[in-house]
């Protein structure tokens, strides 16, 4: 293969689109920068990418994604622009991920026999071992198939249908959007996809462990509202959930206790564990055999780590949380949002921070617990580190307790535009106008001050 290096050459490939013929069970992985564009369109034959079928001749753009499009019949693609990384892969663990949708069918098929719920499937595996794709694959899957699946994000450095610091449960009717991942919630404006109505809960934090206090029972609510929703709707209890997780609760056994939590609480039946040998034995130690409060057995399953799984650096990683924020608020290219800024008063918000045990203490003590009661949240005056930060409104009142705050869902999130001490008065960001509801807001220190959104 003969490489170029003049830069006018360049510029004359980029304008120029390349064909990629890909065959029978390959696939292309690309991945593409923040900045920049990748334009996809599907020329002939079948491809699906994370399990969702692109339709012919339809032009799909690309900004900030690492991906893969998958084809099991063979397929024309025409891509323009430039990729970082981009090559065919004619071994994939594709194959027995759609074996793992078909048995996960035939669970199905059995529980609506037996009047039962769906399975409940967790996938656990370490940082970029792709569960998220996994789960995504599983969903489209599902929902192809007229299934209507729950699907659960526990990993609050990813937001699903809300900004990172968030845990989400939301129940999925319709496809998954290629270009847009999960879809659209109702903040983010018209779509042609239908949106999701996602059920959201403020962590505010980057890892289970920086507080497990609130990190619990914040699983514990949303696996209360998840088997609310299995008992109430007919078709999401013959489908059941699939719950991703962070991959931090899979790196040692300090924090298996959390997986054991999660697992109780959802009443977990199957446990997919991805890309770890040392995982998957320790998780059929002690999940092999066990039963759920339902009395149905727990099947522990090994699954294969996609060759395409690449590790994000915190550069991509940081600019994914800025994109995340910013498409909040402002919407996406094809689909603008005007929301809405205003002047507060300091007077007029009560704003808490989230309290984060000492590590230090915390690791030396039994258990990993600090002694004594430490508050989970403590209430602060704004001030000038608030600003490009994000706010979390909760469905709670003023008056409420720090249990009640704690579980309380999200009402919606505000961006701190600027801080004025002198006339002590907050420029804020809103995605909608109007007054900013007598509500509890939280800070959390999960995502960082994003850039500055507001000029």
């Amino acid at each position: 293969m003969l490489f170029v290096t003049d830069s006018r050459v360049k510029s004359q490939e980029v304008d120029t689109p390349t064909i990629h013929e890909l065959q029978k069970g390959s696939e292309w992985r690309f991945e593409v920068a923040f900045g920049t564009s990748v334009e996809v369109k599907l020329l002939s034959g079948t491809a699906e990418l994370f399990g969702t079928e692109l339709a012919l001749n339809q032009t799909y753009t690309f900004i900030g994604a690492k991906a893969a499009i998958y084809t099991w019949n063979g397929c024309r693609l025409e891509v323009s622009g430039t990729c970082q990384v981009e090559y065919t892969a004619e071994e994939t663990p594709m194959i027995s991920y759609s074996n793992t949708h078909f048995a996960l069918e035939n669970l199905r098929q059995s529980a609506v026999a037996e009047n039962r719920e769906g399975p409940r499937v967790l996938v656990v595996g370490p940082e970029n071992a792709g569960k998220t794709s996994l789960v995504k694959i599983l969903t489209a899957y599902a929902t192809r198939m007229g299934r209507q699946p729950i699907v659960v994000n526990l990993d609050s450095r990813e937001g699903m249908l809300s900004i990172p610091g968030s845990l989400t449960a939301t129940a999925f009717s319709s496809i998954i959007d290629v270009e847009e991942g999960w879809g659209s919630s109702p903040t983010s404006g018209p779509s042609l996809v239908p949106i999701k109505l996602p059920l959201v809960y403020y962590y505010g934090l980057p890892s289970p462990e920086d507080n497990k206090k609130i990190y619990k029972p914040l699983a514990t609510r949303l696996a209360l509202s998840v088997s609310s929703r299995l008992m109430e709707d007919e078709a999401a209890k013959e489908t059941g959930c699939l719950i991703d997780t962070p991959g931090a609760i899979s790196q040692g056994k300090a924090n298996y206790d959390v997986i054991q939590h999660v697992v109780s609480e959802f009443s977990v039946n199957v446990l997919l564990v991805l890309g770890s040998e040392r995982l998957y034995s320790d998780m059929l130690r002690r999940f092999d055999g066990s039963k759920t409060s339902n009395d149905e057995n727990i099947t522990v399953i090994k699954l294969s780590k996609s060759g395409g799984c690449v590790d994000r650096d915190e550069t991509f990683l940081k600019q994914a949380r800025q994109a995340a924020i910013r498409e909040y608020f402002f919407g996406e290219a094809n689909r603008t949002l005007s929301p809405h800024t205003q002047q507060v008063d300091f007077g007029q918000l009560l704003i808490y921070k989230i309290t984060e045990p000492n590590s230090l203490i915390a690791s030396l003590m039994p258990g990993g617990e600090v002694e004594g009661d430490v508050p989970l949240f403590g209430k602060v005056e704004p001030s000038v580190l608030m600003q490009n930060c994000v706010l979390a409104i909760l469905h709670a009142d003023l008056g409420d307790s720090q249990e009640i705050l704690r579980d309380a869902s999200v009402m919606g999130f505000v961006y701190v535009a600027d801080v004025d001490d002198k006339k002590r008065k907050l420029r804020i960001l809103a995605p909608v106008s109007g007054r900013l509801p007598a509500r509890p807001m939280v800070l959390g220190s999960w995502p960082e001050p994003a850039l500055n959104l507001v000029g």
